[in-house]
């Protein structure tokens, strides 16, 4: 078994970062799933024409991450369970312009020394 991170690279409309950002302050269904070990979320600087944010969430494993994108939890948290279609307005008030998910397996990492 070898840790994996997924990064989720949202491009946003320039100036929302902070509100998007937002959306994931608070602990959702993810923090309490097998195999989740943290989540963090960056925003890329220096970028002229839009903002954009990195989800990164850490696993204990690739079949964990798997499991949470097959869950149920996952469409709930993503609000793909019966709701109903975006209208227009809504539509256009969305700072989203697109994402992209990337996962990485961590083949080193280095912890703070501990001391004794």
């Amino acid at each position: 078994m070898s840790q994996m991170t997924a990064v989720n690279t949202i491009s946003i409309e320039k100036g929302r970062a902070q509100e998007v950002a937002d959306r994931f302050a608070k602990p959702k269904s993810v923090h309490t799933f097998p195999g989740f070990v943290r989540m963090e979320v960056w925003m890329k600087e220096n970028i002229e024409d839009h903002d954009e944010l990195h989800i990164c969430t850490t696993w204990e494993d690739e079949k964990y991450f798997k499991d949470w994108l097959k869950s149920r939890e996952n469409d709930k948290a993503h609000g793909q369970s019966a709701q109903k279609p975006e209208t227009s307005e809504e539509a256009k008030s969305n700072p989203i312009l697109g994402a992209k998910l990337s996962t990485y397996v961590t083949l080193v990492q280095h912890l703070p020394a501990v001391e004794v």
